[in-house]
This record gives structure tokens, sequence and C-alpha cells, in this order.
């Protein structure tokens, strides 16, 4: 296995392992704040264009198409950090909040952060598991 793999399953696995705690324990401090995110565009840029380094890094570093289900987990979330950070980038204010809207973040945000957490349980133990 690759050490990069490893390394970044171990890496993001705990971050959403916390994250995902943090969602389902701090809702009502967590929730506002990310809508509060959504509608301050200078806020919103600064954190898309830390975003879209550690995407960007993920992406040029571990592009990894094969070699079991573990690589190619790391390499989607890398492209999916890429993809999201761009668009929170390149689209306009109105646009990010209908998105926004359109995921029901309010509605389902304990699901989110049950998948995150599932994501991230999976990802630590496959990456602390391996050597």
């Amino acid at each position: 296995m690759n050490s990069r793999t490893v390394f970044l399953a171990r890496l993001v696995g705990l971050f959403l392992l916390v994250l995902s705690l943090a969602m389902l324990v701090q809702r009502g401090s967590i929730e506002p704040a990310v809508y509060a995110l959504v509608e301050d565009r200078a806020a919103l840029l600064v954190v898309a264009m830390i975003g879209l380094v550690g995407g960007l890094a993920m992406v040029l570093a571990h592009n990894i198409w094969s070699g079991g289900s573990l690589p190619v987990i790391v390499t989607l979330v890398g492209w999916s950090l890429l993809i999201r950070n761009s668009l929170l980038l390149c689209l306009p204010s109105e646009a990010v909040v209908a998105l926004f809207e359109a995921f029901h973040v309010d509605q389902l945000y304990y699901l989110y952060a049950v998948i995150d957490f599932a994501i991230g349980l999976y990802l630590t133990y496959a990456g602390f598991s391996r050597r």
C-alpha cells in the first residue's frame, strides 16, 4: 500500500471523525455558523481558498483510481474538495446560497454528519490497519 494513501486516509479519517462528532454534539453552534459563513462572501472565499489548496494537494499527490477501495476513496475525497471549493470560489453569492438550500442542510444535518462519520471511521480504520 502506498504510504501517501495510508497517511491521507489517517489524516482525512481522523479529521472527519472529529468534525462529525462535533457536528453531532454541537448542532446549535455549528449549524448557525455554517449559515453565517454561506452569507458572508469574504469569509467564504477565504475558507474556499484554503479548501482549494487542500483539494489540489490531494489530487496532485494522490490521483490513484485502482488498487482497492482505500486509494479510490482517498482520491474521491481530494477531487470532491477540489470541485466543491472551485465552485464556492467561482459561483456568485446567490448561487452558493441556492445550492446550500438545495441540499436541505437544515433538514438533513444529522444525515450529513453520519455520512461524514462513516467515511471517517472507514478511512481511519483502513489507514491505521495498514503498514
